[in-house]
């Protein structure tokens, strides 16, 4: 059973969660107006649990994404606004737990009778190019597991490009969106953390990835922040930013 421990505010006597999250809750507590800045604590994972997972799922897990996971089995930040005397819940970053890292099946995407099967859905017209690599495949030719259920808008993933046994240096990050379609994010964990980080789990920050971008609601609740800017335009489709090299 995993043990968690809410932690607001994290100061100098926590600076294991100050190095976990890259520094970024100095920035998000020196913020004007930004409050409650929070990191739900949990243990690291064991390597047998790696290891079990690895066995489970015929997939080599990747040597960052272990790391991760031997520093900390999953990662939960919220941070919220002061609007009047309301408190508004506006930024959320997590990453699943081992336990939680389950593969994307038929049944974890459609609950209704007649549904159609995610093998309906695959639409092969779409190859890879030089600015965007081959999309996942919801049958065998890939593996996918879920890191993040952004709250209901999407899922980020772990993407195994190979099928099974998959080989961890066939891994890529890409955000499935909530019409079901593909959209590449990194080539790896670690850069995914960071562009996690950097975005500040500000609501629907993966739209900016995608050729429509975020939504019209979304861009009202970021009016709410009225902090320093966030690192990324996210009015800008496909937004990119540098990433420094981070290794778990």
């Amino acid at each position: 059973m995993e043990e968690e421990a809410s932690s607001p505010g994290l100061g100098c006597s926590k600076p294991h969660l100050e190095k976990l999250t890259l520094g970024i809750t100095r920035i998000l507590e020196s913020s004007p107006g930004v409050t409650e800045v929070t990191i739900i604590e949990k243990p690291p994972a064991e390597r047998h649990m790696i290891s079990s997972w690895e066995q489970k799922n015929n997939c080599v897990m990747p040597e960052d994404v272990k790391n991760f996971y031997l520093m900390t089995n999953g990662f939960h930040m919220t941070w919220s606004v002061k609007l009047d005397e309301h408190i508004i819940p506006l930024g959320s970053m997590a990453i699943n737990s081992i336990s939680k890292l389950t593969q994307l099946t038929q049944s974890s995407m459609y609950s209704l009778p007649n549904a159609p099967t995610l093998a309906d859905l695959e639409d092969d017209t779409h190859e890879a190019s030089d600015d965007q690599p081959e999309k996942p495949h919801f049958d065998s030719r890939s593996v996918i597991f879920e890191l993040d259920s952004c709250n209901g808008s999407g899922k980020v993933c772990l993407v195994y490009k190979s099928g099974k046994p998959a080989l961890a240096e066939d891994t890529e990050i890409w955000f499935l969106d909530r019409a079901l379609y593909w959209h590449f994010l990194t080539d790896t964990f670690t850069a995914y953390y960071r562009l996690l980080i950097t975005h500040l789990g500000l609501p629907q920050w993966q739209y900016a990835f995608t050729s429509y971008g975020i939504s019209p609601q979304a861009k009202a609740l970021l009016g709410l922040f009225d902090g320093s800017s966030p690192p990324v335009d996210l009015n800008n489709p496909r937004g990119r930013t540098g990433i420094r090299s981070r290794r778990f």
